[in-house]
């Protein structure tokens, strides 16, 4: 056993006496040691109930023959982080959290670990730490919120964003959109729809880190506990058979992941993540490979923000097996990789099967024909750019646009609700990428107020920063290079023309060069004071389009 480092022999009785204080028995050292990584705390409502799954995960690993052993890490709320200096430390948590558990793994010499996240950056981080650790380790999340319902109609968290857009417009009243506050998140848990936070635990499911079901079990239903249960009891078994992240995670499973994220239409945020853990799984994931996907594999799902349904509609309509069975009818999926349930992903969703046709479309009828996400290039983004087209009105596929640019979330924020934005616009926000930000906040707010005041299907967005998984409408994040590093982003000027072709994968500044070169011998790049982590992260980080990464 690898705690054998920690525990065996005469030269480890003063490591055994420490373990004694902490008030184990002989019996129980003797046990293979398993992490039990706990992201609870009492702020972030994906989080709030995760000292019962924590419980539920211990059970489990004590009936599978194993020793418990529970340590926390941290978690971000990005709705509560949104539109403030908050959420420039969303992302760089990411960091932060698989550092912490790569930590604790090593320092103590476990055996395995059972990782419980919720929320946006803390999924990622955690499969990060399990990719470097290459231990086994196997994930259980809190589970997604149920929707809200308001007036007879389902409503979540962006349905209140974009509330603050309607009564900036006067179309709404301040009563309506209390109304609103109070009833769009009404369980703990990941927010409803399929925004980060759900698309990651999705993809949990579908690079094998996962049993079925814990992408859309909602948090509140008991079958969340007895899947935490199942989940302790499984990483005795890997641990016996050292099935490990990196046997689980090769290049096809990522395949996979890329394909069942596009016919779900999942947050834009994906790409980040997903390039990141397959960085630490040592596994080449690039823009190139994306598109590629994106242009095979049909749009299977409308799911929130793209359209009416939430997760636990998906959960009722068969979950990401569901999906994974219908995609495989095309061929679309490779079924012999492994997975931590010990079988095959074939075995797996064999006897799935998709009920109805509106929730998962059927293969030969899809919502699109090609996947949710599109990687656009040209010379406003030679490095590339992302955008959830799965999200996009079909009028907003392709236009010329008039540039508003703001060197900043907060001022492009002011103008749009101070009505100085107008149809045929497009908001160029810079300075807000992984190192600019420094930290590529989501910008949430800036797109639902336009959603709020029906500006969404005749403007535009396009950043170095990123976009919420709960953002509609024709926002284009990621542009890389960034601002801060010269990008040509950083000479784009009022009322310039933007040519944006989302099906072609274009996005052009339509400036001649010699105008274009012109303003790069006289860019002068807009830097800030940092401090702090911050500081250390912007040193550290490298572009979007390589996943935001430290190196």
């Amino acid at each position: 056993m690898r705690s054998d480092l920690v525990k065996q022999g005469v030269t480890k009785a003063p490591h055994r006496s420490l373990f004694k204080a902490s008030g184990l028995t002989d019996e129980e050292i003797d046990r293979p040691l398993v992490g039990v990584v706990n992201s609870f705390n009492e702020i972030v409502p994906g989080h709030i109930e995760l000292r019962q799954m924590a419980e539920a995960v211990k059970k489990g690993v004590l009936i599978g023959g194993g020793t418990p052993l529970e340590f926390p890490t941290i978690a971000v709320c990005d709705g509560i982080a949104m539109n403030h200096e908050g959420m420039k430390y969303s992302l760089v948590s990411r960091e932060i959290i698989a550092d912490s558990i790569e930590i604790m793994a090593k320092a103590h010499g476990l055996d395995g670990l059972v990782l419980i996240p919720s929320c946006d950056k803390v999924v990622p981080g955690m499969l990060m730490a399990a990719a470097r650790l290459n231990i086994p380790a196997i994930i259980v999340s809190g589970g997604p919120m149920l929707a809200g319902k308001a007036k007879g109609n389902k409503v979540d968290l962006t349905t209140v964003f974009e509330g603050v857009g309607k009564v900036c417009n006067n179309s709404m009243s301040n009563s309506e959109l209390k109304l609103l506050e109070e009833k769009a998140c009404p369980t703990c848990g990941s927010c409803s729809g399929m925004f980060t936070a759900n698309s990651m635990n999705c993809m949990t499911e579908v690079l094998g880190m996962a049993l079925p079901g814990n992408g859309t079990i909602p948090a509140v239903y008991s079958e969340r506990k007895r899947l935490a249960k199942k989940t302790g009891m499984q990483i005795m078994k890997l641990i016996e058979n050292d099935l490990l992240p990196r046997d689980i995670m090769n290049s096809e499973v990522f395949e996979n992941a890329l394909t069942v994220d596009m016919a779900l239409g999942c947050s834009t945020n994906t790409v980040l993540h997903l390039t990141a853990i397959a960085n630490e799984a040592e596994v080449n994931l690039n823009l190139e490979k994306i598109n590629k996907i994106s242009g095979m594999v049909p749009n299977l799902c409308k799911l929130s923000p793209a359209g009416p349904y939430h997760i636990e509609d998906l959960y009722e309509a068969g979950g990401i097996m569901a999906v994974i069975k219908e995609l495989s009818k095309k061929n679309l999926i490779h079924l012999n990789v492994k997975t931590s349930r010990g079988v095959a992903l074939g075995k797996l969703c064999e006897n799935s099967e998709k009920v109805g046709n509106k929730i998962i479309a059927d293969i030969e009828n899809p919502y699109r024909t090609t996947g949710g996400i599109r990687v656009l290039r040209g010379n406003l983004a030679p490095d590339g750019a992302v955008v959830k087209q799965s999200a996009v009105d079909e009028s907003m596929m392709s236009t010329v646009a008039n540039a508003k640019v703001f060197n900043s979330e907060e001022a492009a924020v002011e103008a749009i609700l101070g009505g100085k934005i107008k149809p045929k616009d497009t908001i160029v926000i810079r300075y807000e990428g992984p190192k600019g930000g420094p930290g590529m906040r989501e910008m949430l707010t800036p797109t639902s107020a336009l959603g709020g005041m029906g500006l969404d299907k005749s403007v535009s967005l396009i950043t170095d920063g990123r976009f919420s998984g709960g953002t509609r409408g024709a926002a284009i994040g990621h542009v890389s290079p960034e601002a801060l590093e010269g990008g040509p982003i950083a000479l784009v000027k009022d009322g310039d023309s933007i040519k944006i072709d989302i099906e072609k994968g274009i996005l052009e500044l339509l400036v001649d060069e010699k105008e274009l070169q012109s303003r790069r011998e006289k860019l002068e790049i807009k830097t800030k004071d940092l401090s702090g982590y911050l500081s250390k992260y912007s040193k550290m980080v490298s572009s979007a389009s390589e996943g935001a990464i430290c190196k």
